[in-house]
Order: C-alpha cells, then structure tokens, then sequence
C-alpha cells in the first residue's frame, strides 16, 4: 500500500528554509523527525491498545454470545442474543439504503457550466468505488465494525501497479530490433538473446536476433479497503481525522511485500518476527486461532510490523506543523521513508459520535447491559423450569437404591426397603412472572435502538383493526432512529470517502479512462474537472419508505400528465423533460437502477421545436384565391405559348409551301420558254425575314 519505491535519501531534504528577519530558520535533523514520530505513534498506539481496545472486545465477545464468566456449573448458561440480533437487524437496513436505486451522496455544481461535470464526477466515483473496488463488502465491514465496536475505518490510496508480458521473438534483423526497442517499457531478457547470421538477397551477411522482450505495463487505479479495527491508530485528542496530530495504519507485512514496495532486504530482515501484531490481544479475541510467528520454511513471508503515519510535525522549522506521511518499520517506529500529505486517506464511521471526540458509541454499548440481564433472567427460568419437571429427591440413607434412585429412565423403578424412603421435592414453576420483565427490556431495547416489529415487518393479525395511518405512523416512528444513524454516516465517512476519491483521481489520473455506465462506454477524464466541488446528503433520504416516495411520484406524474395533455408540449408549467425525470425516479424507487433501459434522460428545460402556428380561415381563403389566381395566369401564358408555337408552325408550312411552288414555277418556265431562271436570289428573297419572324 506504501508509495515507498525507488527510495532516494535526496527526497527526503525539503526545500530551503524560510528566513525571518535575514537570519534563516533552523531545520529539524534526522534524529529529532524520529524521535517525534516515534513518541506520536507510541502514544497513540498505546491509548488505543489499553483504554478503547478492552471496551471493543467486550462487544465483540456479546456480539459472539460468549459466556460471562459467572456461570455455575449444573445451572442453565444460557447467553441471550441481543447484541447480534440487533446489529444483523440494522445493517440490512442500512446497505439497502447506502446502496439501492439512487446516489445517495452526490457532487455538488459550482455554476451552470458544473453541472454535467457534477454529474459524471458522481457517477465516476460511485463507479470506482462499487464497480472498479469491492466497494460492498468493504462498506459490509466497516459499517458492522461500527455497529459492534464503535468505529469502522475504510483507507482509500491510489495504487500504482505494473505488470510483465513476455513476448517471443526469433529471425529479427537490425532494423526491426530497433523498432521493438522504440516501445515504451520494453526490456530484452540479456539470458534469451541468440545470433545467427544469415545473407541477404544482395548477399551481404546480416545478424539475426532470437530473444525474449519483456513489456512493462504501469497503471494506477484507486483501491480501498475496511481495515481491522486494531490495525488504525489515533492520537487521544483527536476530534476527527482532518484535526488529529496523528492517523496511521499498522499491520503485520511480510518480507515479499516489503521488498516489493522498494525496501532493502538487508534492512527489512533485521525487523522481522519483531513485536508483530499477531499477539496483540484485540486480534487474539476476534481471532483465536491466529498464529504466532512464521514458518521457517518461507522466509519471505515472515513478517515485521510496518507502520504507515500521517503526522503533523514541523520538519523545516518554519513553526507551522505540515502533514507529511512516514513509513515506519519495527516495534520502535524505525522512519524508512517520508514525503509530503495531502490529507490522511481514512474514512471513519461511527453510528452514535460524541461530541468533540473520535470515538463515540456503538449500537452494541446500547444493547449489552439488556444482553446481561436478559441472560440472567432467561437463565433463571430455565432453573425454574427445570426444577419443576426435574425436582430434586429426598431419600433415606440405606433404605434405598441409589442405582434406581439416580437412573433418570422414564418409568423406572426404585427398590426401597421401606414405603417413603423416596421424597420429590416439587417446586412449582415460576417463570412466567419472568415474561412481563423481558417483555420491559424489549420495550428498552427498541427505545434505544428503533428496531420493533413495524421495522422487521408488521404482524397482521396485530395491525388488523388498525387504520393506514397508524400503521405508517408505526412505521415511520420505528424508522427514525436507524434514519439518524443512516445520515450520521452518510455526513461523516460516506462524504469524506466520496471527497477523497474524487481528490485521488484529480492529482493521480494522467489520462482518459472508458468505462461502461448504464449500457454505454463513456470517457472519463477528471484532470478538467473543477476541483472545488463539493459533495452532498442527497435531501431524499428520511422522507418516508420508498412505497411512501412512489404514491407521491404517482400522483405527481399524474399532474404532470393532465397538464401536458391539456395545453400541450409548449406549456410553461411543466416539460417534458421533468416529466421524464418523474418517470425514471419512479424506476429507480421500483428498484431498477438504470433507468434508461426504459425511458430517455431528457434535461430538465427539454422542450421540442415549437411548430409554427395554424392560418386562420381568412387567411386560408386569401391563399386559395392566390393560388388559383397564379394557376390562372400559369394556364394563360401556357395557352399564349401554345398559340405562338402553332402559329410559327404554321407559317414555316406556307413558307415552306411558297418555296416549292417557287422551285416548281422556275422549273415549268425553264422547261417552257428555255429561260434560266435566278432561284438562289429568289429563295434568299424569301427567307431573309424568316429568322426575324422566329425571334419575334
């Protein structure tokens, strides 16, 4: 989980120190940083060890139905509940709520030019954190820790990872070589590498390579995890995480995943099986089984307590304590390396905070008194009862078999020597005094907690004379108490968790990333995201159940309905487009999450392209009168063109009638009187005027 690669002594000298008044300021050396981070870290490794620690295996152990302790051996040790019970009750409640139809946390838009970018920075992180992350079952986890054992911790880092591929490649020339070699993160294995030599079609001699390449993949994605409740440290002090002087995360590393992350080997095998956590008693009592130590065998998975610490300490002596990260090794806190913070990546959550502390109160602190003398109570009934069908028997000494007298064999016989030697001593059975007092510390607990009947499901032959509202104020009352815890974690660990991971994709991601969001691929690209966005408690929650939210939809979308049928898409009262946003809220409350399987998302102000408006029937008459009118005048130039052409026609047929009578005539007076006769000027007489007549 350490960013602790490729150390560099260098990386730990920060920049120049401020000066005041031209003399500069003193920076803090090596061995002071140590010895500051040390007495942080053990201080608060202590507080947590000796006074919260005790207080969370108790719960743990009520939450198991482990004995008390007070028990007398052939009396009933019964163990009830409660604890269990109620936390198995609550934790439903609260994931279907965390985790149903809609986001119940959300990016908040800074200006109208933020509103998209609200909504696909909300729809990212819920992405990364329940699609891309095992984001159920690190909520499952620290919500029961929360519940049990009063704080549940998820860490969020960003991860960088690289993997290998091993590529075989043989008969590569020169030119080809240094093409591979051109890659990004490409590494030849020096131990595979074989020449031959071959000739080319010119006959020059030529190298061939045969090697294996290894490709170097690096890639970085956010990763959470719910961490156990002994492995995350804080100061006493401290009020939240964003005020503690000091936040860290302890646990137990193996070599391998030491040296993985860059630490020297030689330096790491000093601490290991050193003061690990495998004996602290917190992890003994939720794990009993846990191993001390380990196999000889496997040294590289031998482990050395590494701590990772989130400090407040001024290192360059400027009088402002900067948050910095050390990475820590071994019982003493040896610091191997550190780096400037941003922020502490913990997202705690707490079902009960006290004011003006970290730790607060858990719904098992609110049941564990009820589970004892509930116990006791069950127990003496149990006592009672069996005392009445059990009773013990009185017998005379020597007058008796004790053999007969102590087989518990129905219908038996005992051999006396005398009538009466044997004497039950019957006790009646008072239990059912009992009954009135658990069903008080029922009342208690369902006071305490708000889980009852009306939120595990309502018995109908109780509710049976009841009226509607009773019923729902029933409901609703049972339901406000798991609301308030709901909205506690949402205000705290689910909006810090939320706010981290936005950050950690902000400063991290280097590039675009597609993912697959209601049955499409969509590019995600936080680096022009406006960073100042904040997040918010959608206002949806503890507004009644969800079957309350849909009669309400319903007749919302039946409004909405008469209205656009009454004045039509163009109103001013109501769009389609929050009509469509009815209709999909509707989907999501049914328990569909993608509601676009069923109906377009449409913005809000969508409205279709106004159609132009209707003539009247004045102006309908003025354009049929128009058109008739232009259809008039079009059949009129028609006939006119149709007269003009029958009439050319018709005077090219007399023109070319006169020219063969012409040519006729010359010919007879030719044959006739033997004169020759001029018919070029003749005919040029008469058609010198025929192309004036076409154009005219």
């Amino acid at each position: 989980m350490a960013d602790a690669t490729d150390i560099d002594e260098d990386e730990l000298t920060e920049v120049d120190p401020i000066e005041d008044g031209g003399e500069p300021v003193e920076e803090h050396d090596e061995t002071e940083v140590q010895s500051i981070v040390r007495a942080a870290i053990t201080d608060a490794a202590d507080y947590i060890d000796t006074e919260v620690a005790p207080e969370r295996e108790k719960a743990l152990q009520y939450y198991r139905g482990d004995a008390f302790g007070d028990e007398e051996e052939g009396r009933s040790q019964y163990v009830s509940r409660d604890v269990h019970d109620t936390v198995k009750a609550v934790l439903p409640s609260l994931l279907r709520t965390f985790f149903g139809s809609q986001n119940v946390v959300e990016f908040t838009p800074q200006g109208p030019e933020d509103v998209a970018v609200a909504e696909q920075a909300t729809e990212y992180v819920n992405w990364i954190i329940t699609r891309d992350n095992p984001g159920f079952l690190a909520f499952h986890s620290a919500l029961k820790d929360a519940l049990i054992q009063r704080t549940g911790i998820i860490k969020y880092w960003w991860d960088e990872s690289e993997s290998v591929e091993e590529e075989e490649y043989s008969g590569i020339d020169d030119m080809t070589l240094a093409m591979i070699l051109e890659g990004e993160g490409v590494e030849i294995d020096e131990s595979s590498v074989e020449i031959t030599f071959d000739t080319d079609p010119d006959g020059n001699e030529i190298a061939l390579y045969s090697f294996t390449l290894k490709r170097y993949k690096r890639s970085g994605r956010v990763r959470l995890a719910a961490l156990p409740p002994e492995e995350f440290i804080i100061d006493r002090k401290a009020r939240s995480v964003d005020d503690a002087t000091i936040t860290a995360h302890r646990r137990d590393s193996t070599l391998s995943e030491l040296v993985e992350m860059g630490y020297p080997e030689d330096v790491v095998e000093q601490y290991l099986h050193d003061d690990t956590l495998a004996t602290n008693t917190e992890r003994l009592n939720r794990q009993p089984s846990t191993q001390i130590g380990t196999s000889e065998e496997d040294e590289a998975q031998a482990t050395a307590l590494y701590t990772e610490a989130w400090i407040r300490v001024d290192t360059d002596g400027d009088g402002i304590a900067e948050l910095r990260k050390f990475c820590c090794i071994g019982p003493q806190y040896e610091i191997l390396h550190e780096e400037p913070a941003v922020e502490a990546p913990f997202a705690d959550f707490c079902p009960d905070p006290e004011p003006h502390r970290f730790i607060g109160n858990s719904t098992a602190d609110e049941v564990m008194d009820l589970q004892r003398v509930k116990s006791r109570t069950i127990r003496n009934m149990n006592d009672s009862l069996a005392q009445s069908i059990h009773p013990r028997t009185g017998v005379v000494e020597g007058q008796v078999n004790m053999d007969d007298v102590l087989n518990n064999e129905t219908g038996a016989v005992i051999r006396m020597r005398r009538e009466g030697a044997v004497q039950p001593f019957v006790l009646p059975f008072v239990g059912r005094e009992a009954f009135p007092v658990l069903e008080y510390w029922d009342r208690v607990k369902e006071k305490r907690t708000g889980i009852t009947e009306a939120t595990q499901g309502l018995d109908g032959d109780k509710m049976q004379s009841s009226t509607r509202l009773a019923v729902q104020a029933t409901v609703e009352a049972a339901q406000q108490q798991i609301e308030l815890v709901a909205r506690v974690l949402l205000e705290t660990g689910f909006k810090r968790l939320y706010r981290g991971v936005f950050g950690l994709v902000q400063r991290h991601q280097d590039r675009s990333r597609v993912i697959r969001l209601r049955g499409q691929w969509v590019e995600m690209d936080p680096r022009s995201w406006n960073g100042s966005m904040d997040v918010e408690v959608n206002t949806a929650l503890g507004t009644g159940t969800n079957e309350d939210k849909m009669r309400r939809l319903v007749a919302v979308k039946e409004m909405q309905h008469e209205i656009l049928t009454e004045f039509g898409l163009q109103n001013p009262l109501v769009t389609l487009g929050q009509y469509s946003n009815t209709l999909s809220k509707l989907t999501e409350l049914a328990g569909f999450r993608d509601s676009t399987q069923f109906f377009n998302k449409l913005p809000t102000d969508w409205k279709p392209t106004p159609e132009e408006p209707k003539p009247t029937p004045e102006e309908l008459l003025y354009e049929a009168q128009r058109q008739e009118t232009l259809a008039n005048i079009e059949k009129k130039r028609a006939e006119l063109e149709l007269e003009h052409e029958q009439m050319l026609r018709n005077d090219d047929r007399t023109r070319d009638k006169n020219e063969a009578d012409i040519m006729l005539r010359a010919s007879e007076i030719e044959a006739k009187y033997g004169i020759s006769v001029n018919l070029a000027d003749i005919l040029a007489t008469v058609n010198r005027d025929r192309s004036q007549d076409q154009y005219e």
